[in-house]
């Protein structure tokens, strides 16, 4: 989708203001149709709510999230289907199953199966047809067992517990790293980094593979060739330290990616002497990947050292297969 920025006009920053305006965001009776101050910071605002990049840009991610924003259980019927159900809907539904104990898996608010897997075994132990399909009947039965929803994620706790397991090493590990959009062509430092980094990997015995023509669906592309895990490269705010992000939204995180991008932001430490940025995010590439996934981004225009961070990206990863987990 094209990006919707600060200064458009038209119908499609009406539907922006319209479903912001619903979601509770002030928008200026006046700025309706064009994207102005208020627009800006009520887009903001929602980014920071869901967790998502607060650049006020109305992009992929950010569109989603409003659209699925819109969604409450109850407001559809829900099955598994391709493309998957996402909307908040199936986020409350998720929470519902695990806290229940019927393994949904992460609470990301997209409908796969392991979401499909936890309805289906709810309903057989409830006495109902086993059918995968979530209409009033099912939310009306599970809300009847009243599920202590702000219970840890019993999805959470066993990624946890994973971590503590032997993960047999780095050597033959299918990573995929993403480059920044836009970077498939040129010299850029993004390409720069994503190629130091692939280099640095292979030397320790991994089976790096750059994604370059994923385009809008990188995570898909991810889960396609089954890695084992993901690096997503970002060149960001130019006086800004460098930053790992995970999964993580309000109430749920991923506890293999967030001990991953501590793992990387100690290395970095280790090689630039300051202190970097964790942060949950709920970006696509992290939300929607099957494997630990984590997000870096490094200032633009500073001149970093990205041969000796791409080697710290490396050391990073080797750690996390070899079971560094002394830290989480």
């Amino acid at each position: 989708m094209r990006v919707i920025r600060e200064g458009d006009q038209g119908p499609e920053v009406t539907d922006l203001q319209q479903r912001l305006a619903a979601l509770g965001f002030a928008v200026d009776p006046g700025e309706i149709g064009r994207f102005g101050h208020s627009t800006l910071e009520a887009v903001r605002s929602f980014q920071n709510r869901r967790r998502l990049r607060t650049d006020g840009l109305v992009g992929p991610d950010t569109w989603g999230q409003l659209v699925e924003s819109g969604f409450l259980l109850g407001d559809r019927t829900l099955y598994l289907r391709a493309p998957p159900y996402r909307g908040d809907d199936v986020r409350a539904l998720q929470r519902k199953l695990n806290a229940l104990g019927f393994d949904a898996g992460r609470e990301d608010g997209v409908l796969g199966v392991a979401t499909d897997r936890a309805v289906r075994e709810f309903q057989r132990n409830v006495g109902d047809q086993a059918d995968g399909v979530v209409g009033l009947h099912t939310i009306e039965t599970l809300d009847r067992m009243r599920p202590f929803e702000d219970a840890q994620s019993r999805a959470v706790v066993r990624e946890a517990e994973e971590l503590r397991g032997d993960r047999g090493g780095i050597d033959g590990r299918l990573i995929a790293i993403v480059p920044e959009p836009g970077a498939g062509a040129g010299d850029g430092p993004s390409l720069t980094f994503a190629s130091a980094l692939v280099e640095a990997l292979a030397t320790l015995g991994a089976k790096p593979l750059l994604l370059q023509d994923a385009g809008d669906a990188p995570a898909t592309a991810a889960n396609d060739i089954e890695a084992e895990l993901c690096l997503s490269l970002h060149m960001g705010e130019p006086l800004a330290g460098p930053t790992c992000a995970y999964f993580g939204n309000e109430r749920t995180h991923s506890p293999a990616g967030k001990h991953l991008a501590e793992l990387i932001l100690a290395e970095f430490d280790a090689r630039i002497g300051g202190p970097g940025r964790l942060e949950p995010l709920t970006a696509t590439i992290l939300r929607e990947t099957r494997m630990p996934a984590v997000q870096i981004e490094l200032p633009a225009g500073a001149p970093l050292p990205l041969r000796s961070l791409a080697d710290g990206v490396a050391n990073g990863v080797r750690r996390f297969f070899e079971g560094d987990y002394a830290s989480a």
